[in-house]
């Protein structure tokens, strides 16, 4: 078994039921093909580098997953076959790559959820003292 992240970009057009509908799919196959998900992060609507079928921003959605090698293709199939995936890029995880994947979720799950109202609250006492 390999591990292999994914990440993808959905229409922006897309509302949240929707947006998390297709993302549900998404591991319908992954789980269907017997992989196992190890992470899911859901970036949000964020800006695009370039424009992409004239949009400039996307729902991005990033899967850590399991596999065998076969279940990839699969997987870019179901990509490719859904109209509201505008790009995706899956690459399979080095020994090296997988540790600082752990790294990053640990220290992503440590960290304090801080409310933006109280973050700026923070921010403007750190500068007054």
């Amino acid at each position: 078994m390999n591990r292999y992240e994914t990440v993808f970009i959905l229409t922006p057009v897309l509302s949240d039921d929707q947006m998390k509908e297709a993302v549900e799919k998404f591991k319908d196959v992954l789980k269907e093909n017997g992989a196992t998900l190890v992470n899911e992060e859901l970036w949000g609507l964020r800006k695009l580098a370039y424009p992409i079928q004239k949009k400039s921003t996307g729902f991005y959605t990033l899967f850590e997953f399991e596999a065998e090698p076969t279940i990839v293709k699969k997987l870019e199939t179901a990509f490719r076959r859904d109209e509201r995936v505008i790009r995706f890029l899956t690459f399979r995880l080095d020994k090296y790559a997988a540790e600082y994947a752990e790294k990053r979720r640990k220290l992503r799950s440590e960290k304090p959820q801080v409310q933006p109202a109280e973050a700026h609250a923070e921010a403007t006492e750190a500068k007054e003292a």
